[in-house]
Formats: C-alpha cells, sequence, structure tokens
C-alpha cells in the first residue's frame, strides 16, 4: 500500500481544537491533548444545558404566573385548571408576559379561570 502523509489534515485538527479553547486558563488553552479533552467538555455540558436551560425558563414562568394568580386570588394550579376548562388557549411563555408587563389583562383573564370553575 502507498505512505499516507496526514501532515495537513493533522494540523488543521489541533489547530481548530486548539481555537476552540481559547481562553481556558494554564494548559488547557494552549497543549493539545488537555485541551482536546477541555473542549470535548465543553461540548458536552453546551449540549446538556441548552435543554436545562429550557426547564429552568418554564420554571420561571411558572413562577411568575403563580405570583400574579395569587395577587389575584386564585392558586396556579387552579388558574391553569380553569382556563384548560373554559378553552382559553394561552401558553405559560404568554401569561408570563401578560403577569408582569399587563396586570390588568391578567386579571381578566383570572376572573375568567375562576368563572369557568365556578361554573
Amino acid at each position: 500500500m502507498p505512505r499516507v502523509k496526514r501532515g495537513v489534515n493533522a494540523k488543521k485538527k489541533r489547530k481548530s481544537v486548539l481555537k476552540a479553547a481559547k481562553g481556558y486558563r494554564a494548559g488547557r488553552g494552549h497543549l493539545y491533548r488537555i485541551a482536546s479533552e477541555a473542549v470535548d467538555r465543553a461540548l458536552a455540558y453546551a449540549f446538556a444545558h441548552r435543554k436545562s436551560k429550557k426547564r429552568e425558563i418554564r420554571s420561571l414562568w411558572i413562577a411568575r404566573i403563580n405570583a400574579a394568580a395569587r395577587m389575584n386570588g386564585i392558586t396556579y394550579s387552579r388558574l391553569m385548571s380553569g382556563l384548560l376548562k373554559a378553552n382559553v388557549a394561552l401558553d405559560r411563555k404568554c401569561l408570563a408576559d401578560m403577569a408582569v408587563n399587563d396586570p390588568a389583562g391578567f386579571s381578566k383573564v383570572a376572573s375568567t379561570a375562576k368563572l369557568s370553575l365556578a361554573a
């Protein structure tokens, strides 16, 4: 078999890893083997935390909705149940935004939920 020279490809791979590790402290930003491990770990954390970020944001929305709902004399779970019964199609993101930026509109939504629970 013919000889394969891999210098160009190997250098390109090492260069891309070290570029990704730019700004890391000590050998993690300069030494290829250590930088490679650090970059692999960083990419794994980035993947996982993109998923967990969505969970954290949703829990923030729920906390905001709950606080606004309690100001209107209803709990979060009863509010969501009432909105489901009333066929109000507002998601948690919209409700949280409304709770922060439009308290009057949120109180109308909360009263709609209360009415549907009473009926």
